[in-house]
């Protein structure tokens, strides 16, 4: 049975990449990328060997720590990525729990990030290579610390699953946990700066990790290595005893997984109320648009996108103070980039449900026009307040004509460029009631690359905006920038009308293709 839970997960992995040539390429891409970190912790670690005991623990426990951490954050910030063996999926095949267990965390193994891991930690044992017994030890304390951080991830997984099964939940609880990678660079910063100034407290901190469970696994060859056996079997039954609660915790909590299904919260609203519908005007542009306005309010998808928006100030006024040139002016062309190209993909997130659409009749035109103005009703408004505010934080008035020409016209010619790409490309997202953080193998790869050359062609659209406001800015001369404004407007209106004619020209030839594309993506 564990045998054939293993094919299941090779299996589905195998034909998902065979639909889609991009998610193989990311998952190549992606072994390479961990080829690469492979090969060199390899050569940090056997390297080590070569320097004082105590350098070679601070850094072993503190990096094994730190990877451990990782492996037990990630289901919390990531959560729905790699459900090929989603516990729900099996509630109705009747598989022994042990068995059950043991399937799923060696499918856990089965895959790059657990490969990687357990190579990588049996390198530790190249840091020991001169004394064949503490290597030895190395080794099995290796495989225990790789076994801890798939069923740590596993068990945090079904955790979470089982008692935040409520899907606003999960969804205000990713939410909440992404902020702190979107200002990872600020963090990073901080901390580097911080550990400059206090490098000698790094053995300090790799001692007190080897007590907890994150370190103690990896602090057992150190241990004998500097004639303390007493802690290390003291660590030792650390990690063992962790790993066990970890299953225990696991196989209780997916025992009770497999009895309680998930559920979700519904809404209903009261008879007469049409919500959006009721204050947009009666065309089909206009339903489109009041849809599309209440998918942006109530579908955490799309949230996800606006997640961005107010940070962008903070990380622009942290390193307009940490740098040598004032980022804040860029708050506005930044915020109007993000947002206008939010749907450059927005078929994507319809899924088989635009079948309903292209049965209604409307046509190409409405739609593309309804979702821009949906988007615009509140974006551009954002983007104008976010321009006037960074010139009024930096006391530099003069450049304000010019800045709003530059960002009201990546937002106007952002609009037009995904009313275009939004009926051509289609991409893996995540289905409706799913986890909004949820990626199939490969999608990241795929969304990174589109998403770039959706770029690179905005920016050569606002390329006479763009200069006007910089040499404008630079020179000082305040009639660039006021004709900056002027063709800020008048050319990206241009290009968002063109943008939205001929992507709904391409709607309307295209529509059953793309909806053949988006049934096979779900």
């Amino acid at each position: 049975m564990v045998a054939n839970l293993l094919r299941l997960r090779l299996l589905v992995l195998k034909n998902s990449l065979l639909r889609s040539t991009w998610q193989l390429v990311a998952v190549i891409f992606g072994a390479l990328y961990g080829i690469g970190i492979l090969f060199g912790s390899t050569i940090g670690l056997v390297a080590l060997s070569g320097v004082p005991v105590e350098i070679a623990r601070t850094v072993v426990v503190l990096a094994g720590s730190a990877l451990v951490l990782g492996w037990v954050l990630i289901p919390l910030l990531a959560s729905g990525i790699d459900q090929t063996l989603e516990p729900a999926r099996l509630v109705t095949f009747p598989i022994p729990l042990n068995t059950l267990l043991l399937g799923l965390a060696l499918s856990g193994l089965v895959g790059v990030p657990g490969i990687v891991t357990m190579l990588a930690s049996l390198a530790t044992a190249g840091t020991w290579w001169q004394h064949p017994l503490i290597a030895l030890v190395a080794a099995l304390c290796a495989v225990i610390a790789a076994a801890t951080c798939i069923v740590g991830s596993r068990a945090v997984t079904t955790l979470s699953s089982t008692f935040t099964s409520g899907r606003r939940f999960r969804e205000a609880a990713g939410f909440l946990a992404i902020i702190p990678l979107i200002l990872l660079g600020p963090i990073i910063v901080s901390l580097s700066s911080g550990i400059r100034t206090a490098t000698d407290a790094l053995p300090g901190l790799a001692n007190a990790l080897a007590w907890t469970p994150l370190g103690a696994l990896w602090a057992v060859p150190s241990d004998l290595a500097l004639g303390n056996p007493r802690d290390a079997a003291l660590h030792l039954l650390i990690g063992v005893a962790i790993l066990a609660l970890l299953l225990l915790l696991w196989r209780r909590s997916l025992a009770l997984a497999l009895i309680t299904p998930a559920h979700t919260t519904s809404r209903s609203r009261g008879s007469g109320k049409l919500g959006w519908l009721g204050r947009f005007p009666a065309t089909p542009a206009g339903a489109v648009a009041a849809r599309s306005l209440t998918y942006w309010i109530r579908d955490p998808r799309y949230a996800r996108q606006l997640l961005v928006v107010p940070l962008i100030p903070a990380l622009m006024f942290f390193y307009s103070r940490n740098g040598a040139l004032d980022l804040l002016h860029s708050v506005g062309p930044i915020v109007a980039l993000l947002l206008s190209l939010s749907i450059f993909s927005d078929l994507s997130y319809e899924g088989t449900a635009f079948a309903t659409q292209i049965s209604s009749g409307i046509r190409g035109r409405d739609d593309r026009l309804g979702r821009a103005a949906a988007l615009a009703s509140f974006g551009l408004p954002i983007v104008i307040v976010f321009s006037i505010g960074s010139v009024w934080i930096s006391g530099s008035w003069s450049v304000l004509p010019g800045l709003l020409g530059l960002s009201i016209g990546i937002f106007l010619s952002g609009l037009g460029v995904s009313s275009y790409s939004s009926a051509r490309i289609v991409i893996p997202v995540p289905g409706p009631g799913d986890n909004p953080f949820k990626a199939a193998p490969g999608a990241g790869f795929t969304t990174a690359l589109t998403t770039f050359a959706t770029w690179g062609v905005l920016g050569l659209l606002v390329l006479p905006e763009l200069v006007l406001a910089v040499v404008g800015a630079v020179t000082g001369v305040a009639l660039l920038g006021w004709i900056g404004l002027v063709v800020g407007i008048a050319l990206g209106s241009a290009l968002m009308v063109l943008g939205i004619r001929l992507g709904g020209a391409q709607l309307d030839r295209a529509a059953p293709e793309l909806l053949e594309h988006l049934a096979r993506q779900h």
